[in-house]
């Protein structure tokens, strides 16, 4: 008989993923602002300050820069091993977590976007929450960034495959709109002929490999919950029905998928 797999359904865990800039340290603190009942969690070691106070933080359990002067280590790697240790006590959050009474559970990542998206430890942590509660991840764009067609290109595959890594619902958030108009890179999202006239504006090889790759993907990417919002100036925040559809999305194929693979191992067993 399959058992069934226990999660939360009264909690979302909320990973905010993004390169280092795009503002996710000023979009957490915004966004615990805007969803009452919100946990906030620091997974950071190396950030010097934060502008919010985290219910979780990992700099109170272990020291970035002992690590680096203890074991001889450069600043990534101090990140990496800072978060596979810390994987050591994710037991111990998880039962927090349930224990409390926050609804969200907003998790703020490290600045090195691929100590968390590439490691081990990364994918440990994304896979604990996915099997506690329902998680989804925000991936943070910086707009003025975008506005070259190539650098919005290579934003989108990074996005794209952080998704296929993962495995988790995905909402793209274009930051910083207040500097930049957000619309052109969202307009490049949604219309093909839109972003190949953008690069024709300027072809070399670059140009040619973009429009090849959005060509490919672009049914993919018109799949994305997409949202333009400033951090700094907390507008934009009113997207607690994506939220409610990505959490519904979980349910109806991340939490089957793992229920799936739970009764495979069980059998093998």
């Amino acid at each position: 008989m399959d058992e069934e797999l226990n999660v939360r359904h009264d909690k979302l865990a909320i990973l905010v993923i993004g390169m280092a800039g795009t503002g996710k340290t000023t979009f957490v603190k915004a966004l615990s602002n805007k969803l009452a009942n919100s946990m906030i969690i620091n997974l950071d070691p190396a950030v010097y300050k934060l502008p919010y106070e985290p219910h979780v933080d990992i700099r109170t359990q272990i020291n970035y820069k002992e690590l680096m002067t203890n074991h001889k280590l450069g600043p990534n790697g101090a990140i990496l091993t800072a978060l596979n240790l810390y994987c050591l006590q994710l037991n111990h959050l998880i039962k927090n977590i349930e224990d409390s009474q926050h609804e969200f559970i907003i998790v703020d990542t490290p600045g090195q976007i691929e100590a968390f998206t590439w490691s081990s430890s990364g994918t440990l942590i994304s896979q604990t929450f996915c099997m506690s509660m329902p998680t989804i991840i925000i991936y943070l764009i910086d707009s003025a960034r975008c506005m070259n067609p190539n650098s919005f290109m290579s934003n989108l595959l990074f996005c794209c495959s952080i998704f296929y890594k993962m495995k988790l619902p995905t909402l793209v958030a274009f930051n910083k709109s207040d500097i930049a108009d957000s619309n052109i890179p969202i307009d490049w999202l949604r219309n093909y002929d839109s972003f190949t006239d953008a690069l024709s504006q300027n072809p070399n090889y670059l140009s040619t490999l973009s429009k090849s790759m959005v060509l490919t993907l672009e049914e993919f990417y018109n799949n994305f919950q997409v949202i333009q919002i400033s951090a700094l100036k907390e507008t934009g925040f009113d997207f607690q029905d994506q939220l409610a559809k990505l959490k519904q999305e979980y349910f109806e194929w991340i939490f089957k998928m793992i229920q799936r693979r739970k009764n495979r191992s069980k059998l093998k067993n």
